[in-house]
């Protein structure tokens, strides 16, 4: 469960990353280069997903869904300084919940 958990965290960050540093590159008037990096870093999201232990590319591709939305809140609130409120964390907490039932509820 740590690996899984990790590889979530990892691949959240990645995606997260890369998209933020195209949009500065795009929309902030950065370098190239930040484009460039945030192409590699989306590219290295989709290769640390893949090395989920999970048979199922749209379940585990679906967590990741819900885990990208509590990183984005935490993302938002650590960059930008945008406090979540509490319609941000208690709909962060459904989406975590949704994914628990999605990966780890019993299956046939």
């Amino acid at each position: 469960m740590v690996y899984t958990i990790c590889l979530f965290l990892l691949a959240g960050l990645a995606e997260i990353g890369g998209g933020y540093l195209i949009w500065l590159w795009l929309r902030e008037g950065k370098p190239i280069y930040w484009g460039v990096f945030g192409g590699l870093s989306l590219a290295l999201y989709g290769v640390i997903a893949a090395m989920q232990t999970f048979p199922s590319f749209g379940r585990v591709y679906a967590a990741y869904g819900g885990i990208f939305i509590v990183l984005s809140v935490l993302w938002g609130w650590g960059v930008y300084r945008k406090t979540p409120d509490f319609y941000d964390i208690f709909g962060a907490i459904i989406c975590l919940a949704g994914v628990s039932v999605m990966l780890f509820g019993p299956r046939n």
